[in-house]
């Protein structure tokens, strides 16, 4: 018997808090997860927002594929001029992140009002 796949996470949704973007990822990411996250993440950069918040707060299983996307969401944001952070308070995130190193590239914080008060202050510094 065969392991089902999936082929999306649980969910991944866009809105805007207090007029900041925010991705909301939930479930698993890794590499036949992570393409919806991907596209989200575009489309925020393509509306020129001055700053995108990726909340994975809800996020159990975070692979190598959902590292590259916040490398490369993080170095889209700064040829944007764009402020980017993460919002990632549980292990299954912060653990690969520390590991790899990409938490010394990428702005994380525990809470979204956390990640949203630093997305503010960096926007009016």
């Amino acid at each position: 018997m065969s392991e089902h796949v999936p082929d999306v996470p649980d969910s991944v949704t866009a809105t805007e808090v207090d007029g900041v973007p925010v991705v909301r990822v939930t479930g698993e990411v890794d590499e036949h997860t992570v393409e919806p996250i991907r596209s989200a993440l575009t489309a925020q950069f393509d509306r020129h927002s001055p700053a995108i918040v990726l909340d994975l707060c809800a996020t159990t299983f975070f692979g190598s594929t959902g590292l590259s996307v916040l490398v490369e969401s993080q170095q889209r944001a700064e040829n944007q001029d764009v402020v980017f952070a993460v919002v990632a308070p549980q292990r299954a995130v912060l653990r690969p992140m520390a590991v790899t190193g990409v938490d010394r590239v990428v702005h994380v914080h525990q809470t979204l009002p956390d990640a949203l008060a630093a997305v503010r202050i960096q926007l009016v510094s």
